[in-house]
């Protein structure tokens, strides 16, 4: 039912990943989030190449990738972007829905959801929620094959939207990709983490992060805000979680994995040692960096294109 793929053997630090010696431990704070937006809109305001901006409602829009066939029904994929529940765009998906519509032909979307803390939970979900209801409409979109993709926060919405999907009956998922997802508020918490290998996301960052997006659910926190609160996991689709061991999220996604396990979901869980919070984004040109990618692409093609 479940697989653990170890990419290398190596501790410490991976030897191809040769910026987390230069890169920052923490990126985000109350003061610095204006900032941090704005980087953010610097960097991937421009992105507009071979992509259509559709409004779902006047909370959403989706950025739209997609190449249909006449007369067929093509997969769909919905991509969830990360940012601690504080910060990240929808552009920051358009080279990974660029590739799930070349390699697999796919209808592929990236949702614009609402930030914390100007608007915590359940609001950044119930626009997730939109998007994929969005995205099963489409008359060239075959909805029983179409797959949640997150990375970091938008993993762990992808996660809870799977959880959700499962509750309406509305549409099943056939994937659930997460990359380094953020599943559990209950890692602020914790007293025992060495926080000296981590890069880009440190304990600080996810406290932020955590009490922006649950606001008033902090002391009370409702199980689809944190998914792995979640008790019944056994409705989940086939399960990809990609994760590396210098990454703050690294032990609630080994104990998801476990979870689902226990659970009779298939899964495979992807460790890469010594590999740093959104390392596939910071290096992507490293060979860590692309069979992650390919790992990433392959469930997807194997659970939608069979």
């Amino acid at each position: 039912m479940g697989r653990i793929v170890n990419v290398y053997s190596a501790s410490g630090v991976h030897p191809e990943l040769r910026l987390a010696r230069l890169l920052p431990r923490s990126i985000v704070s109350p003061r610095s989030l204006g900032l941090m937006r704005g980087l953010t809109r610097l960097v991937y305001g421009g992105c507009r190449t071979s992509v259509v901006i559709e409004y779902v409602n006047a909370h959403v829009s989706v950025r739209a990738f997609t190449s249909p066939q006449p007369g067929q029904r093509v997969p769909g994929v919905l991509y969830i972007h990360g940012g601690g529940y504080v910060m990240g765009c929808a552009a920051m998906g358009d080279g990974f829905c660029r590739r799930a519509t070349e390699e697999l032909g796919a209808c592929a979307a990236s949702v614009m959801y609402r930030l914390a803390p100007e608007h915590p939970f359940p609001a950044a979900l119930l626009d997730c929620h939109a998007a994929l209801l969005w995205l099963a409409r489409q008359p060239y979109v075959d909805r029983g094959r179409i797959a949640i993709v997150g990375e970091s926060a938008g993993g762990g919405l992808a996660a809870a939207l799977a959880l959700l999907a499962g509750e309406s009956e509305e549409i099943r998922p056939a994937a659930l990709v997460l990359s380094y997802p953020m599943l559990d508020d209950r890692t602020t918490a914790r007293t025992d983490i060495n926080a000296r290998g981590f890069r880009l996301w440190s304990p600080e960052n996810n406290a932020f992060g955590w009490r922006a997006y649950l606001g008033a659910h902090v002391t009370d926190v409702p199980p689809l805000a944190a998914p792995a609160r979640y008790r019944q996991v056994s409705g989940l689709p086939p399960t990809w979680i990609g994760v590396g061991t210098n990454d703050l999220f690294y032990d609630e996604s080994v104990t998801y994995a476990g979870r689902l396990r226990d659970a009779g979901v298939p899964h495979t869980l992807y460790l890469v040692p010594g590999a740093y919070h959104g390392f596939d984004r910071v290096e992507p040109w490293t060979a860590a960096a692309r069979a992650f990618r390919r790992a990433r692409m392959k469930v997807l093609h194997d659970t939608l294109r069979g």
